[in-house]
């Protein structure tokens, strides 16, 4: 369509919507609405101009000065600027928001270079986005409003996602809206320089304001995230037996008088891992590292494996699962439930006393397990409870065997230059209204960290096994920092008086080890971790090994969860495919790994943002209780803005520079606030007394004041440096980076850029207005 309308305009030069749609057979109701949109797309993507009387025509290119253009995924930020994000390889460019046109958060954009990068000062090449691409935000959802102000429109909705700011206006429909709907449209039109709004249609009445759990679904919904499977995939799901049969067991290897047993949270239903484990005669274990083999049931080209494709992973939100396979499979036929044949793959591994693999078995099982464990009853165990051992005396033994095997491989892996980020996590308590009732933070025992090791070591075996093979194969990579990041984390470490060994371009892991453990117990220590943990790439899919830094591995990839993550689930076919490998299969796999390890990525992080966003609301809507509440805090992060403080219980909100009660001084150096008058200094995992101020759910924003109180630290006022000035003049910047990802945004994004602190005219405006009431206050006293 799109060719045909510009050969048509090439032809006939300027015309209207109406003589094109009659020359290219698009008129009707049917065909039209096409029309319109490829339209309107080709003018996002400045093809087309539309004229004052409403006439179309192409759009000549400039020829007086060639932009240098590039193309990329735009990344809003909800204070309104944004960021290019061209590949995981390349550093972000910023976009003012005065540049931003009228991109949407995931859009691909073409922007032109409006100033390059510096390393020495260490700002970001700045950009200004000229075209539109390809529109990423197709469907929204949120809560219905009835409004007259248009009245061709029934009313519109205003988006849950912070970065879509216009309102998205609902065509009337047959169906009749009463304003208490959580609706889902697809949009038709976007904002242009015509209309500063979207205008969709219905799609789906998600629910009703109040109803149990709508708050979570609108999340949920809002990025694409459905529960419901299409019925051709409950088909296939239905179609499966609910036991193997003897046909399912040929060519497999026969495991069910192996003491083999799963351990698992209490309340988890997919239960995909077992372990069995015994002593060999050379003084080696025999580690047996057993997964549902969910690839046997969901066939390559299915309508089970397109559905698991499309979700690519299941998401874990307070109050439910949303997961990527059936429940009839994941909780079934591929659940390793006790005293039952279930069909599996099985890495069987010989490990010396070093932790090194020495043999290792890759193949098809059956096994039959003998308990399902809990990781409090194996702790329990290891504690040596009493009751406990007596009703699970059958296991007691292999419980003794993996606690020694676990501190084997776990002693190797931190000689080897492992990094343990082992962060709190918060577990949010909910009733059967889904509303939070307590906010606690996890435990990790030894049962939970056992798993984890023998799960690390079944990864690698099999990364290690296809990566000497050379068949085409998906990793689980992650690289080395970038040494910009790392240089602002060894400064900021620096600021505590820790030394750290190395440069940001040659440092070794061991050296972030000793850092890691002369904090260990510090205060401060688990906000200098996350610090750290900020530093790191993202770790993604990749069909090239490139290692995983962290682990300090060299083969790396995702077997254990083939219920849950789609690589694994891909991993599993490959392991049955190659066990008769032909050229075929190796070009087919080759072939399909990189899309799939792309869009699984994407996924995976679409999940954590799923993830995240639930949790923000829900702590928000627990804090809602609480306010007028005086609390202990440390300070998480400090910034031009304000600073950040967390609870114990991980709960985290800002206190504005701007409710603070003297002028506070940012000192870019240090990433402090000193009081002008007092010498009071805010540090990084400084002890704090704070009073929430302000909870809201709908934005998951918390925000506490500070309370004079024996934790505070006065020091010597210091001459304040240009960079404090600056500081001085901008401070009060945007408030949209906060609660946990969000901090990476107000810290990371805002000294790789250098442009926070001057692109935010709110936050400006702001600190001015509040310093102009001071002056008045102060003349008055003097009068």
């Amino acid at each position: 369509m799109k060719e045909n309308i510009i050969n048509y305009l090439k032809e006939n030069g300027k015309s209207n919507i109406n003589a094109i749609a009659a020359a290219l057979d698009m008129a009707g109701a049917q065909k039209f609405p096409s029309l319109i949109k490829e339209i309107s797309k080709m003018e996002s993507q400045r093809l087309l101009r539309f004229d004052n009387d409403g006439s179309i025509s192409l759009r000549k290119p400039r020829e007086e000065k060639k932009l240098i253009t590039v193309q990329g995924t735009f990344r809003a930020n909800k204070a309104g600027f944004g960021f290019l994000q061209v590949s995981d390889t390349e550093d972000d460019m910023f976009i003012g928001r005065n540049d931003i046109g009228y991109a949407i958060d995931g859009d691909l954009v073409e922007v032109a270079i409006k100033k390059p990068a510096d390393r020495l000062k260490g700002t970001a090449a700045e950009a200004k986005v000229v075209g539109i691409v390809e529109r990423a935000l197709k469907t929204v959802v949120g809560k219905f409003i009835l409004d007259d102000d248009k009245p061709k429109y029934a009313g519109y909705i205003k988006s849950k996602n912070q970065k879509v700011q216009q309102k998205i206006y609902i065509k009337k429909e047959p169906v009749v809206l009463d304003g208490t709907e959580i609706i889902k449209v697809d949009i038709e039109k976007y904002p242009t320089r015509g209309h500063d709004y979207f205008v969709g249609n219905v799609r789906d009445i998600v629910g009703h304001q109040g109803d149990v759990g709508i708050d979570v679904l609108e999340v949920l919904e809002s990025m694409d995230i459905v529960s419901e499977f299409p019925d051709a995939v409950l088909e296939e799901a239905n179609a499966i037996a609910d036991a193997p049969s003897d046909k399912d067991l040929v060519g497999r290897i026969d495991l069910r008088k192996e003491i083999t047993f799963t351990i698992d949270g209490a309340d988890a239903k997919d239960l995909d891992d077992a372990i069995h484990i015994k002593p060999l005669a050379n003084g080696n274990y025999e580690l047996g590292v057993h997964i549902a083999d969910v690839s046997y049931y969901v066939t390559e080209g299915s309508a089970l494996d397109k559905e698991a494709i499309e979700r690519g992973t299941s998401v874990y939100v307070t109050d439910r699962v949303v997961p990527m396979l059936p429940e009839r499979l994941s909780n079934g036929i591929c659940s390793l439930n006790p005293n039952v044949d279930r069909l599996t793959q099985s890495a069987i591994m010989e490990i010396d006393a070093n932790g090194h693999v020495i043999n290792h078995q890759i193949c098809q099982s059956v096994i039959n397990t003998t308990f399902r464990m809990t990781y409090s009853a194996v702790n329990d165990m290891i504690a040596g409870d009493e009751e406990t051992l007596t009703e699970f005396a059958a296991i007691k033994e292999s419980v003794d065997h993996m606690v020694a095997l676990h501190k084997i491989l776990e002693a190797m892996r931190i000689k080897r230059g492992a990094l343990n980020f082992d962060t709190s996590e918060a577990r949010i308590i909910v009733n059967d209204k889904g509303m939070p009732v307590d906010i606690v933070v996890r435990t990790r025992g030894i049962a939970e960290r056992m798993i984890e090791s023998f799960m690390l070591a079944a990864n690698e075996c099999v990364a290690e096994h296809f990566s000497r093979a050379k068949y085409p194969f998906i990793y689980r990579v992650h690289e080395e920092p970038k040494s910009e990041k790392l240089q602002k984390f060894i400064d900021y470490a620096s600021v505590f008086g820790i030394q750290i060994k190395g440069t940001a371009t040659k440092i070794s892991q061991e050296a972030l080890q000793d850092f890691m453990i002369k904090v260990e117990g510090q205060p401060g220590a688990e906000v200098l971790n996350m610090m750290l943990l900020r530093s790191m790439q993202q770790a993604r899919y990749s069909e090239t090994n490139h290692g995983h830094y962290g682990l300090a591995a060299e083969y790396y990839t995702h077997f254990t969860s083939p219920i849950r993550r789609y690589p694994d689930l891909l991993v599993h076919r490959m392991i049955r495919e190659y066990t008769q490998a032909t050229d075929d299969k190796r070009e087919h796999f080759a072939a399909v790994i990189p899309e799939l390890a792309t869009s699984s990525s994407r996924l995976e992080r679409r999940a954590i943002d799923a993830e995240r966003l639930v949790e923000a609301m829900k702590k928000a809507e627990y804090m809602e209780e609480h306010v007028g509440e005086t609390f202990d805090a440390i300070v998480a992060s400090v910034v031009k803005f304000g600073l950040f403080v967390e609870l114990p219980n991980t709960i985290e909100g800002l206190i504005h520079v701007t409710s603070l009660p003297e002028y506070y001084n940012y000192n870019e150096r240090t990433m402090s606030l000193q009081g002008e008058k007092s010498g009071k200094v805010f540090k990084v995992g400084q002890s704090i007394q704070v009073k929430l101020v302000r909870a809201d759910k709908e934005t998951g924003d918390i925000d506490f004041e500070y309370l004079p109180s024996s934790f505070d630290v006065v020091e010597k006022m210091a001459k304040p440096d240009k960079s404090d000035i600056r500081g001085k003049r901008n401070t009060g910047s945007s408030r949209g980076n906060r609660n946990g990802s969000a901090l990476k945004d107000a810290n990371d994004r805002n000294n790789q850029s250098g442009h926070l602190r001057t692109k935010n005219g709110q936050g400006k405006t702001a600190q001015k207005a509040f310093y102009k009431d001071a002056a008045k206050k102060k003349k008055k006293r003097k009068g």
